[in-house]
């Protein structure tokens, strides 16, 4: 495998990850869950931060941004809070509970979506492919794996 082939290899694996997350109920949004969970994952790296800090890093633009936070705060996934240092900031954070809406995005399999995407209905098929790409979650990125 290449450096092309892995880049492509990850952008099928997102592709399928949007597939597989569950978006009943939550209406039409003004940006994709792909930037939702780029969002996510900076939050999670630097656990106080604001929405400028986030764009910088991330290179998403403040708007999309702010529209991913609106998404996550809605999920009762976030908290906005204003910095008592500088009240014209505001701080964003992870919700210290885990809201309904999150629970059901983490707990919802990823086999439909994958057995699509393999082009099969053999469970076998896509059981040995999960448990493949769960193996490679736990080498790479094993904090998401606790």
């Amino acid at each position: 495998m290449n450096g092309v082939e892995l880049f492509l290899l990850g952008r099928a694996l997102m592709k399928i990850g949007e597939e597989a997350m569950p978006s009943e109920g939550i209406g039409d949004q003004a940006t994709s869950a792909r930037t939702v969970l780029i969002v996510v994952s900076d939050l999670r790296a630097h656990p106080e931060t604001t929405v400028g800090e986030i764009a910088t890093r991330t290179g998403l633009p403040q708007s999309a941004v702010s529209a991913a936070i609106g998404r996550l705060r809605t999920a009762g996934a976030v908290i906005a809070e204003t910095d008592p240092r500088d009240r014209r900031r505001t701080i964003i954070r992870e919700a210290p509970e885990v809201s309904e809406r999150v629970t059901r995005v983490r707990d919802t399999p990823i086999d439909d979506a994958l057995a699509a995407a393999l082009g099969t209905d053999d469970p076998q098929r896509v059981r040995e492919t999960v448990a493949a790409l769960e193996e490679l979650a736990d080498r790479l990125i094993p904090q998401l794996r606790k």
